[in-house]
């Protein structure tokens, strides 16, 4: 699990906000639906495609100036796709303070070389209890979006 773990950040420009001064929630999405990607690559050494996005909210703002930082990594394995678990991390870089924004989960398929036609993708080896924990966790929202899906 940990070694498809991925961390991106990214200083928030005026162009990425709105006239308050607060970062849209698009931006983040974009950000975290990349760090996503990238960590669901890193495992199944294949590109990837997102399939679904469960619920985002954003607990508090982002701000211009703020250094936003994405850690990402899989949190489950099926046959073709990958769950991956971001976390987003505002930081003022001049009082060092750090706010934990949001966690999100993102959904993705792995595509074989044309881009076309989904793959199988390697298991996840959960290596710790917290790594278990994880992986269980992640079996059930996957079983919860399987069962949305059939209603």
């Amino acid at each position: 699990m940990r070694a498809s773990r991925v961390t991106l950040a990214q200083v928030m420009q005026p162009e990425f906000a709105n006239a308050l001064g607060n970062v849209h929630g698009g931006h983040i999405m974009k950000m975290a639906d990349e760090a996503g990607a990238m960590a669901c690559m890193r495992h199944a050494r294949r590109r990837v495609v997102t399939v679904a996005i469960d619920q985002m909210e954003f607990h508090q703002p982002i701000l211009i100036g703020n250094l936003v930082t994405l850690t990402a990594e899989v949190t489950y394995a099926g046959r073709t796709s990958m769950e991956a678990a971001v976390q987003v991390v505002a930081e003022d870089p001049i009082t060092g303070e750090r706010v934990h924004t949001n966690n999100a989960y993102l959904v993705y398929v792995a595509l074989d070389h044309t881009g076309t036609h989904p793959v199988p993708v390697p298991p996840l080896l959960a290596e710790t209890p917290e790594e278990q924990a994880r992986l269980e966790a992640g079996k059930q929202r996957q079983a919860d979006r399987l069962a949305r899906r059939k209603r």
